[in-house]
């Protein structure tokens, strides 16, 4: 069996501030983003449902210019590296899982904003219409927005393994990883 460490003993050094906040940031609006694409789709043929969807892509550009920032903040700021006692099978899952969240938070927007540019309505971002990059393609939109609602699936599932993991290491391991994306220890 393996010796439990105190937190107290971890060496490893916590995230930077603006990688916690960013990883915070987009927990919540992703959550809160599935939760409204599902809802919304739901109601697709409702009176007053486009807001919603209106709502969906406004926030859709956002979360995508934050992934952009944390993207190119951790290309250029690595985390410490994980506790050398982690069994490497956990070190290469946390490394694939990562590499895969990134993947799908990079393209479920992209199939989002591809699809609505093409679709008849565009994008009105907060109240502001933006220019119309292609010309409308009903059928090519749907093909982006099924490639957009398969990506959030596995999105699901993703985010779902990485809170396990995390809430592993808390609860389970008690070693200070999931300390790292805390704001203090």
């Amino acid at each position: 069996m393996r010796k439990r460490t105190s937190i107290a003993t971890v060496s490893s050094k916590p995230y930077a501030s603006l990688a916690v906040l960013l990883h915070w940031t987009l927990a919540v609006l992703i959550i809160g983003m599935v939760a409204l694409g599902w809802y919304m789709t739901e109601i697709e043929d409702d009176p007053g449902s486009a807001w919603f969807f209106t709502l969906h892509k406004s926030i859709g550009l956002v979360i995508a210019g934050l992934v952009l920032l944390r993207l190119v903040w951790r290309l250029g700021h690595l985390p410490e590296p994980l506790p050398a006692r982690l069994p490497s099978w956990q070190v290469n899952a946390s490394r694939a899982t990562h590499g895969l969240l990134y993947a799908a938070m990079l393209a479920m927007p992209t199939f989002g904003i591809v699809g609505s540019l093409l679709s008849k309505k565009g994008i009105v971002f907060f109240g502001l219409p933006l220019p119309r990059v292609f010309q409308a393609n009903h059928d090519l939109a749907e093909t982006f927005f099924n490639a957009h609602s398969f990506t959030t699936w596995i999105l699901v599932v993703l985010v779902s393994l990485h809170v396990l993991a995390g809430l592993k290491h808390l609860v389970i391991d008690k070693d200070g990883v999931f300390q790292r994306m805390w704001f203090s220890r």
